[in-house]
């Protein structure tokens, strides 16, 4: 269930109530006469369950309730109500299946900033991936695969490219484009820095590596397992369910594989013999395009089936 408050101009404020009183997925209506300061006009509060929430957002967007008033959406964790339970059961579908794609666009827009914060999380997965396929502990990969930020810009793509809001595109693609060339060259700076210090050298990377070793070889599962991250990525941001997402990130081979090839370029400089270093670094530069291709093209015909879906259930 979701709960909304809205500032409503006077001249839209009956409008509006009757909207709102009029949908059986709506229930707990309080209307605050003239009490908002800024944008001035109603306050109207309700909650509504998520299975009919897309529609009625739609409505009320349709009357530039977002344009001279407000509208604020807050997932309500726990709801006693009886009226509450009445509308559920009025409304088709289940809460848990339904897409709410305001929420989502203003989620997904969120994960594309290209901030400070992005790129700390990007330089540190990748400097961690890098140190576990040096010393061949998948302990550290999986850290780095939590680590990674990189799930919510792929994700921001998909909704951009589904809901055709080619400024989500352009964004995501920014932090993406940005965030792990920036990754990979500090990874390689670390590198030499930690080989000069003596902490680390190329002998580290040649040798057998049966742990890690998948990172720069991938094959047909490697398309899979993106695809299947993909699917189950994009049903845990439309479900709200955030705990699954942790499995996602941890199955998907991104930011090791761009460590992986980090590392391999920084010893190809000054290698009396770079050619099984280029062929690592090419293997583990084509696991990362595979895996981000298959998450975004997973994630673009999630959204689409379940689009489809509800246009028919409406």
């Amino acid at each position: 269930m979701l709960h909304v408050r809205l500032i409503a101009p006077s001249p839209l404020s009956e409008e509006v109530q009757r909207l709102a009183a009029a949908d059986e997925a709506v229930t707990h209506l309080v209307v605050l006469p003239g009490v908002a300061v800024s944008p001035p006009g109603d306050v109207l509060e309700f909650d509504v369950v998520r299975e009919g929430a897309s529609p009625l957002l739609d409505r009320l967007r349709g009357l530039g309730l977002d344009r001279d008033g407000a509208i604020v959406v807050e997932r309500v964790d726990a709801a006693l109500s009886a009226a509450a339970d009445r509308a559920a059961r009025r409304t088709p579908g289940l809460g848990v299946d339904a897409v709410v794609w305001h929420e989502l666009e203003q989620q997904a827009g969120e994960e594309t900033e290209l901030s400070a914060s992005f790129l700390a999380f990007m330089i540190i997965a990748t400097v961690i991936a890098a140190l576990g396929v040096l010393l061949d502990q998948p302990i550290l990969i999986v850290g780095s695969m939590v680590v990674g930020p990189e799930f919510g810009p792929l994700a921001a793509l998909c909704v951009g490219l589904v809901r055709r809001k080619f400024r989500l595109v352009r964004h995501s693609l920014l932090a993406l484009g940005v965030g792990f060339p920036v990754g990979m060259l500090i990874t390689m700076a670390a590198v030499w820095l930690l080989t000069a210090a003596g902490l680390v050298d190329r002998s580290m990377l040649l040798a057998d590596r049966p742990l890690t070793d998948f990172i720069w070889r991938p094959d047909a599962l490697s398309w899979v397992v993106g695809f299947l991250g993909g699917v189950a990525g994009m049903l845990s941001l439309t479900s709200a369910k955030a705990g699954t997402l942790v499995g996602v990130l941890i199955s998907v081979t991104t930011v090791p594989a761009a460590a992986n090839t980090a590392v391999a370029l920084a010893y190809v400089i000054g290698s009396a013999e770079p050619g099984r270093l280029l062929a690592e670094a090419g293997g583990s530069a084509l696991q990362l395009v595979i895996n981000l291709t298959a998450i975004v093209l997973a994630g673009v015909l999630t959204l689409l089936v379940q689009q489809h879906a509800w246009r028919r259930r409406r």
